[in-house]
């Protein structure tokens, strides 16, 4: 098996305001890094091969980003341990704070792509039922095997 994650982010102004500027310009960078990263296996993207203007939600100031990865360490190292960490230390310059729970990983099948309304469903879930192997973050780290064995509530 194989680990998805999505997050979403509710952006300060438009995706074309000059406040999102430095953001858009370093989308294709962290873009290309991270398929290129150890264990990177798919992301989401639209027609301008990135996320930013695939519309999920219904309120146009959240952005999805979506991908599947080898494994947890895969997707850590990615996250923290890659010039991806100086955008997410400057994430503040371009996106509001958001209280609800907004990423979620799940385990699933090698070769299988999540949808956005895949996605959906497990952020709502792990914002109505905690993390569980179902749906969790880096800091619960659940198994395969956790989720092998979880019957979701």
């Amino acid at each position: 098996m194989h680990l998805a994650q999505v997050n979403i982010a509710e952006m300060k102004a438009p995706i074309n305001d000059p406040i999102m500027e430095d953001f858009v310009n370093n989308l294709e960078r962290i873009n290309t890094l991270a398929e290129k990263s150890p264990g990177f296996i798919w992301r989401l993207k639209g027609d301008d091969d990135n996320a930013s203007a695939v519309r999920v939600f219904e309120y146009d100031f959240l952005i999805i980003n979506m991908s599947v990865w080898e494994d947890v360490d895969k997707l850590y190292d990615f996250t923290y341990n890659t010039a991806h960490m100086e955008i997410l230390k400057r994430k503040k310059e371009w996106f509001q704070h958001m209280k609800k729970m907004h990423m979620a990983f799940w385990y699933v099948e090698k070769g299988y792509a999540p949808d956005p309304e895949e996605a959906k469903e497990r952020l709502d879930y792990i914002r109505m039922h905690g993390e569980t192997p179902y749906a969790f973050s880096f800091r619960s780290n659940f198994s395969i095997e956790d989720f092998k064995n979880y019957k979701k509530i």
